[in-house]
């Protein structure tokens, strides 16, 4: 989940600062509208003034003058209306202490008029325009609107001025940008609570998106493989048909169900090298018992050829003949149910008469090696739930290892069973030792490798792999210890509550 968080943040990053650059510039073409318009409403007004004055301007009516523009000046967003003379005195104001004082032309634009100290006759709006803050920390923007000397300026017998005068002064309005600042406040406020919803939205769609076509398939993946690691090949992921993931899905489930069968097989030969381990005691264990049959039955035969049969002798030389004979029947049978390939049941077994059935089945062998089985049993033994059939396969190889690794001088393999508790789960513990040749250290860490062996070409190196795969498929763990020249232990721990299932 951590790579969808990721690609969450990477995206949502991307996201902010798309969101962010955009803000910006809506906010700074916001602003530049609202300026634009304060400009074109600050000319209009200037040329209103201008037009309203003009007639008292040439009859030199200064009180109608000044009540006119002190009229204009008391409008909402105005701060003041200036007139400037040729050289920058402030000839009137509606701020009256302004009056009659000499303006900076480098502070008060003026300098678009006086470009190397000589007046611009035409400007254009933007040039004659500043944007500038007041002492109270208020924006204001000035725009100044020059006065030309008109005809009527020069041909009126009430002025002095000179026809060769281009402008006569300049008419300055100064407007508040209070209300545009607090315009621009408000839409950024909102611009932001947008780009804040607007990624929180962005995040939580990119989550459901990541989380369902994503996050989801990958994380029953996880699942999947965990259990696939396990040991559990019967495992399939269930994704949706219209998913994107599904074609890996059914590609899975099929990796899977080869590996069960692979599993299967792989089970079954493990299990037929077994069996020709087992050959040779086996075929020595059932001639005994052939060996007998032969001769109480040559030996009665011969008494009745030489009419010397006596009942009780004949029905005493049958019974050992049937007895010899049910041996041998249930020494094949046991045989014909190791090697035959079942498909795995679970049922409910005791741990300590399947390690009875096991030894009576190599007990020929092992009697052969000299090799003294001691049995230490817990009697209340509680069952599990396993496949009777797996566990024995599992049994008989550590012990024909165990015998192997003893070899014919002789020795002991001790069993114990016994139920402990293992971070409050209910075990029943199962440990197979010998003192045998043992294991040297450096291959302790491979001898559950599939096809690692010390025995050369006499062994398959398959029966520990088989039975560590026999043991993780039901929730169990399996353990060794060994020193060379000692003997080796095997320790086997399965779940008392085990509910392991098959589809096999």
């Amino acid at each position: 989940m951590l790579t969808s968080y990721k690609l969450i943040f990477g995206i949502s990053f991307f996201a902010v600062l798309i969101i962010g650059v955009f803000s910006y510039f809506s906010v700074d073409s916001y602003q530049k509208e609202l300026i634009s318009q304060i400009e074109n409403s600050a000319h209009q007004i200037s040329e209103t003034v201008k037009s309203s004055t003009k007639y008292d301007m040439l009859m030199n009516h200064r009180e109608s003058l000044h009540r006119i523009i002190d009229t204009i000046g008391r409008q909402s967003g105005i701060e003041k209306i200036r007139i400037f003379n040729k050289v920058g005195k402030i000839i009137y104001s509606s701020d009256k202490p302004e009056v009659n004082k000499m303006v900076d032309k480098k502070t008060e634009a003026c300098y678009a008029c006086h470009t190397a100290d000589k007046p611009i006759e035409k400007i254009s709006i933007s040039e004659r325009t500043r944007v500038f803050t007041a002492h109270n920390d208020v924006r204001n923007l000035g725009i100044i609107n020059p006065i030309y000397n008109e005809p009527a300026c020069w041909q009126s017998g009430c002025h002095i001025h000179r026809a060769d005068k281009k402008v006569l002064g300049v008419l300055d309005v100064t407007m508040s940008l209070k209300n545009v600042d607090e315009q621009i406040h408000v839409y950024k406020v909102k611009l932001m609570v947008f780009a804040i919803l607007a990624i929180i939205a962005n995040s939580f769609i990119l989550w459901f998106i990541v989380h369902r076509l994503v996050g989801r398939p990958v994380k029953e993946f996880l699942r999947a493989t965990d259990a696939v690691a396990k040991g559990d090949f019967n495992f399939e992921v269930e994704i949706d048909e219209k998913h994107e993931f599904r074609n890996l899905a059914d590609s899975f489930n099929s990796m899977t169900r080869k590996l069960a069968e692979t599993q299967r097989q792989l089970y079954h030969n493990a299990k037929l090298a077994s069996i020709g381990q087992l050959a040779a005691g086996v075929a020595h264990e059932i001639n005994n018992p052939l060996t007998g049959v032969l001769t109480y039955s040559s030996f009665s035969l011969k008494r009745i050829e030489n009419g010397r049969v006596d009942i009780e002798d004949l029905k005493e030389t049958l019974e050992v003949v049937v007895r010899e004979t049910k041996k041998c029947r249930e020494i094949v049978k046991s045989l014909l149910d190791f090697s035959r390939q079942i498909p795995p049941r679970k049922v409910e077994v005791n741990v300590n008469e399947v390690i009875d059935r096991v030894v009576g089945i190599i007990d020929n062998q092992l009697s052969i090696s000299r090799i003294n089985i001691i049995r230490n049993y817990q009697n209340d033994l509680p069952e599990i739930k396993a496949d009777k059939n797996q566990l024995e396969q599992v049994l008989i190889n550590l012990l024909v290892n165990a015998a192997h690794a003893i070899g014919h001088e002789g020795g002991t393999i001790a069993l114990e069973t016994r139920e402990i508790n293992s971070k409050g789960e209910k075990q029943i513990e199962l440990t197979i030792t010998d003192n045998g040749c043992g294991i040297p250290k450096e291959n302790l860490e491979d001898i559950f490798e599939p096809f690692f062996t010390t025995k050369g070409q006499s062994g398959t190196g398959l029966g520990l792999s088989v039975a560590w795969g026999i043991i993780d498929e039901h929730h169990g763990t399996i353990e060794v210890k060994s020193e060379a020249g000692v003997g080796t232990t095997f320790i086997i721990r399965l779940p008392v509550n085990n509910n392991f299932s098959s589809k096999c």
